[in-house]
């Protein structure tokens, strides 16, 4: 039998009739305990996979968590405003087929709102013709057997649930590739119209900096501009449509002033903010002619028009000879970008009457920018993209395991702008590492695996993940737990993150 061992103070102790006599170190000459010291980065002991992240994950059941409010308020609420949308197309058909094979589509979205609310478990995808189902189920069998909605990590149960709304439409016959959030994200777009002629009336002309100024001059000219043209496709992301579903105009105008005394208020809300490394970084871009940009893509309408204003100038500025744009294949998140979309815009600014109370030189100046636009397209300049891993519920951390066509195409690239809240949750596994996790720790192998590119992460923040923020993040968090609750929500912070990854390495796939 072992002796229990005492490493409190010394004391008499008296031995238990017929027990083992009580062992009692003195350890006054140790150095004193710190109950303040914190784990660094808490890694799970054994394994990383999707129902086991590498920090404990978000989960529906969770009710400190956004993952709480989500699973149970906004994803019925954005499903039932998409039931809403689909009976409206209903009603408005007369052929009695599209009629019928709508009707079952609303049916499908009954039996998906059944789930949701009812957390149901997670079933397997139906065979769509999709090329991302045998993803999505081996995943489902792997992972989250007998997982329910509520306790399967959230971001794989929010992505689940995206993709089964599709699956309501993509097993029809006549509505396969019908988008329940179009309108509205046309509608946000429309109402948009001071900040989006706030841009198109400084840049419908290609621009020029002075030739009077020296070298120097101009290059701080550039650098200026590239850091408010950085922060206006960052905070372009505020009108995120899956969070912002009841907004107003007023309220899209203040949450999209791109004016130079907003963005210069702005700054002092990036958390995380390596700007200045990125600037560093595409300059030495240019310096080698040019390199090739890719966007991730989050919103469309607004801030896609942001993303693509940015892009345009790393074009003319040299900072770029590509751009490529990732989006996704059918409608997802609510606001994410389609083909459809990408293509609504670009010929709404060069043929649309969507703004009916712009000025005749308001107008003109879209429609110049569009035709840039559409020219980059032709030339090749521009290129839009859409690959199936990124509507599914895999985390990037799994992109070079499950999607290595796609990883390699990547890091082909001299940088990869990845956009908005979901991405940036997908990079880090979405899970509560600590706010001092350094940006390159949290997103595993999109930095540490051969062949992985440069990343920015540009991310107003809108989840519960923060990391990223430096040595102290974990007490500028804390702070704001304290002084701000709700701050990881609001909107009202962002990160911009780079990560050097390991481009110059050469991918090898088993």
């Amino acid at each position: 039998m072992m002796t229990p061992l005492d490493l409190g103070p010394p004391q008499q102790q008296a031995a238990a009739p017929g027990g083992p006599s009580r062992v009692t170190l003195h350890l006054g000459h140790l150095p004193s305990k710190k109950p303040d010291t914190k784990a660094t980065w808490p890694r799970s002991p054994t394994r990383v996979d999707p129902n086991n992240p590498p920090w404990p994950a978000y989960r529906g059941y969770h009710e400190y968590s956004f993952a709480h409010a989500t699973m149970q308020s906004r994803l019925p609420t954005i499903l039932g405003k998409a039931i809403e949308d689909t009976t409206r197309t209903l009603n408005s058909q007369s052929s009695e087929e599209k009629v019928i094979d709508l009707a079952s589509c609303i049916d499908r979205m009954g039996e998906l709102m059944t789930d949701l609310s009812g957390n149901a478990k997670l079933r397997p995808i139906i065979d769509d013709n999709e090329a991302d189902v045998a993803l999505w189920n081996k995943e489902i069998a792997k992972y989250f057997q007998g997982k329910d909605f509520m306790n399967a990590p959230w971001l794989f149960a929010e992505a689940y649930k995206y993709r089964r709304l599709h699956e309501c439409f993509s097993i029809s016959k006549f509505w396969s590739d019908y988008d329940v959030f179009y309108r509205q994200k046309c509608d946000t777009f429309s109402r948009s119209s001071d900040a989006v002629f706030e841009l198109s009336m400084r840049f419908a002309e290609p621009f020029k900096i002075s030739d009077d100024l020296s070298a120097e001059e101009k290059e701080e000219a550039e650098r200026l501009m590239f850091l408010e043209l950085t922060q206006v496709c960052l905070w372009g992301n505020s009108t995120d449509l899956s969070l912002l579903i009841n907004m107003t105009e007023e309220q899209i105008k203040a949450l999209q002033s791109t004016g130079g005394d907003h963005l210069a208020a702005t700054e002092k809300n990036i958390l995380g903010n390596d700007l200045p490394r990125l600037w560093e970084t595409v300059k030495v871009l240019r310096e080698k002619t040019g390199g090739r940009v890719d966007f991730v893509l989050d919103n469309a309408g607004f801030e896609l028009y942001c993303d693509c204003v940015y892009a345009d100038f790393l074009l003319q500025s040299g900072l770029a000879n590509q751009i490529r744009f990732h989006g996704k294949r059918f409608a997802w998140f609510v606001s994410d970008v389609t083909k459809k979309d990408w293509e609504w815009l670009l010929n709404t600014m060069v043929y649309g009457q969507l703004f009916p109370n712009a000025s005749d030189t308001e107008m003109e100046s879209l429609r110049r920018l569009g035709a840039r636009w559409k020219q980059y397209e032709k030339e090749g300049k521009w290129v839009y993209e859409q690959h199936p891993f990124w509507c599914t519920g895999y985390t990037f951390w799994e992109l070079h395991s499950e999607a290595p066509d796609l990883f390699l195409h990547l890091s082909r690239s001299d940088l990869v702008i990845f956009k908005g809240d979901l991405n940036h949750r997908k990079l880090t596994y979405d899970c509560a590492a600590p706010a001092s996790t350094p940006f390159e720790v949290a997103i595993g192998p999109m930095a540490s695996a051969a062949g992985a590119p440069k990343i920015a992460s540009l991310r107003t923040i809108k989840s519960d993940v923060v990391v990223g923020l430096g040595p102290h993040g974990d007490e500028t968090a804390e702070k704001l737990d304290e002084t701000e609750p709700g701050w990881k929500i609001s909107g009202k912070y962002a990160v911009v993150l780079l990560s050097e990854g390991r481009p110059g390495e050469k991918v090898r796939f088993a």
